[in-house]
């Protein structure tokens, strides 16, 4: 059996790269995408199904085997849309994972997360991802958390470190960071891990 894989961030900068590392990893993504999407971006023949993260409906999970969060509201948009998306968003895709019983659910944090800086640029942000985190840590879902420090659209090395130890002001590159929640999605191998990383 094929596993299915719902990816929510598809067509972003990230997420078209972990749909391509999916495929190749022999599992079958499936693309959530809203109205206007640029799916273009999308590997040919990929499976697309319709869902917006400000407005996500009931059985958006059903029939998965794995669903990822490698969405984001962008670094243009205010907070009213980063708690929509990267809070509220992410919240209510856990929730309707957990009805759908699925297998696991992979959530691309960010480093920060866990201890989110006061009066800082990204206070709001890493406050909308640690929330997001905590709520799928309590969930009962098997899942697996990676917080990749600031992202760079470099080719994929390969070379990463994850764990406790990584240097937070160094990179991490978006295809490096696309192959790690690829393998925590079909491997499990990060289950019940939450990890910071980057590219060394």
């Amino acid at each position: 059996m094929t596993m299915k894989i719902l990816v929510a961030g598809a067509t972003g900068k990230t997420g078209r790269l972990l749909v391509s590392e999916l495929k190749d990893r022999g599992a079958e993504p499936i693309a959530l995408v809203r109205d206007g999407s640029d799916t273009s971006v999308l590997p040919e023949g990929t499976e697309q199904r319709q869902g917006d993260l400000t407005n996500l409906q009931t059985g958006v999970c059903d029939g998965v085997d794995v669903v990822i969060f490698a969405a984001g509201s962008g670094g243009s948009t205010g907070p009213e849309m980063t708690e929509k998306v990267d809070r509220e968003g992410a919240q209510r895709l856990v929730d309707f994972a957990r009805e759908a019983k699925v297998g696991r659910f992979v959530m691309l944090s960010s480093v920060g997360a866990d201890n989110p800086p006061e009066d800082h640029e990204m206070t709001h942000y890493l406050k909308a991802k640690q929330a997001a985190d905590k709520h799928l840590q309590a969930s009962g879902l098997t899942y697996s958390i990676l917080r990749p420090v600031a992202l760079t659209d470099d080719p994929k090395t390969d070379a990463v470190k994850l764990g406790n130890d990584v240097d937070q002001g160094a990179q991490a590159r978006r295809a490096d960071v696309a192959a790690v929640l690829a393998e925590a999605a079909v491997t499990g191998r990060h289950d019940g891990k939450v990890q910071e990383m980057q590219t060394i």
